[in-house]
């Protein structure tokens, strides 16, 4: 069953399906699928929280050797043979040999890398769903709605629901691309690919001093338009903007050449990657001038971010197997509404504590040949959710 609206711009249509309730047999297969699914989602869980672990404590001890060993450059214009192999740290402006430029814009720009983006326009499907049961039967409500929006991404639109009056090009007849200098210079010193790579500071270019390129191109703000009316564009029309990042010589539009700071190993008038003896490698660049002390406090607040992020997934990824595993237990009761509820809860509550405890006994096994005390700690502290939970079962026991 379907109900068609056009809602100015937008238009959408409703889309009714249903199919039989599925039965007690039907429902235990698939909860035995989302078992073995769980199962793998448990074991990665492990894996995940225990090599974090490691990885962080190995971070933060190749980021304090470095701290211990980096050498701070007088000049980044006069290369030095004493620092040969050496951990060194400068800061100074970029510096390119060649502009990057786009000759079918007529662009052309002093920097690290210029981005030009194409966008298409083109409908977009969005779809929302509802499911109830009727009669017996489950019932999905889908409402499909169609809008046309800039997307940077073909939108396949054999995919929607109704093609029909919202088709898109199967192609753009412009291409993205980005342009990177081949040769990068801070001072006297040249950056490794590594280095390069690190600078992702996108910021978009003005087009305002640029004329039309060609006659079927148009300039609006910072946009070239392949488009008859940039103002009501059409399904299949193109605009085109360009982004740059890591400045390197002075522009009269943008300013002066972007500072940066680095830290890395000398190599002749090359700039490479350290390694640590924990076996890690350093090879840091920050925007701006910042001295030792401020880029390893801020590569030390990464290495923390990154590692609680980790923990934070490492516990969801347990506490979802967790669930998966035992959904069975709430697939057996599934036909009486009350004890269904009840074991829901319980099963929730059962596997945000299992999930707390090991994940805090996997975390302490990580730092057991690091840091043993802080691990018999941890260890420890694992048996207090657990703990916790069957003080609140006891009294209501006794009740």
């Amino acid at each position: 069953f379907q109900q068609f609206s056009d809602t100015g711009s937008r238009k959408e249509h409703v889309k009714i399906t249903s199919e039989p309730k599925p039965g007690f047999l039907e429902r235990l297969s698939e909860t035995s699928g989302g078992m073995l699914i769980g199962l793998v989602t448990f074991l990665l869980a492990f894996y995940l929280l225990f090599t974090n672990e490691g990885r962080a404590l190995r971070t933060a001890k190749s980021l304090d050797e470095g701290l211990s060993l980096v050498v701070p450059l007088d000049s980044i214009h006069s290369i030095s043979q004493q620092n040969e192999g050496r951990l060194v740290h400068l800061a100074g402006a970029l510096s390119t040999s060649k502009p990057l430029f786009d000759p079918s814009y007529g662009l052309s720009i002093q920097a690290v890398k210029l981005k030009r983006n194409v966008e298409m326009y083109q409908w977009v499907e969005y779809e929302d769903s509802k499911e109830y049961e009727e009669n017996g039967e489950i019932k999905k409500e889908t409402k499909y709605s169609y809008n046309t929006e800039w997307k940077s991404e073909v939108v396949n639109s054999r995919n929607f629901d109704r093609e029909i009056g919202h088709k898109n090009p199967s192609a753009m007849a412009v291409e993205s691309f980005t342009a990177v200098s081949p040769n990068v210079q801070v001072g006297s010193f040249v950056l490794s690919k590594g280095l390069v790579d690190k600078i992702d500071d996108f910021k978009q270019l003005s087009l305002s001093h640029l004329e039309d390129p060609h006659a079927d191109v148009t300039r609006a703000g910072d946009y070239f338009y392949h488009s008859d009316n940039p103002r009501r564009p059409e399904v299949g029309d193109l605009r085109v903007s360009f982004f740059y990042a890591g400045l390197s010589g002075d522009d009269p539009y943008l300013g002066t050449a972007a500072k940066v700071t680095v830290i890395a190993r000398q190599r002749g008038d090359q700039l490479v990657p350290y390694r640590t003896k924990s076996g890690d490698v350093l090879e840091i660049l920050y925007p701006g001038d910042l001295s030792v002390e401020e880029v390893f406090q801020k590569e030390h607040e990464s290495n923390t971010m990154k590692t609680w992020a980790l923990r934070a997934a490492g516990w969801l990824s347990m506490f979802v197997g967790i669930s998966l595993m035992t959904r069975i237990f709430y697939t057996l009761v599934d036909w009486f509404p009350v004890v269904r509820e009840l074991v829901k809860v319980g099963l929730k509550a059962f596997a945000l504590c299992v999930a707390s405890s090991l994940s805090l006994l996997t975390i302490s096994a990580g730092w057991l040949f690091y840091r043993p005390l802080w691990a018999l700690l941890l260890a420890l502290l694992s048996a207090v959710p657990i703990a916790l939970a069957r003080s609140r079962v006891l009294p209501k026991k006794q009740q």
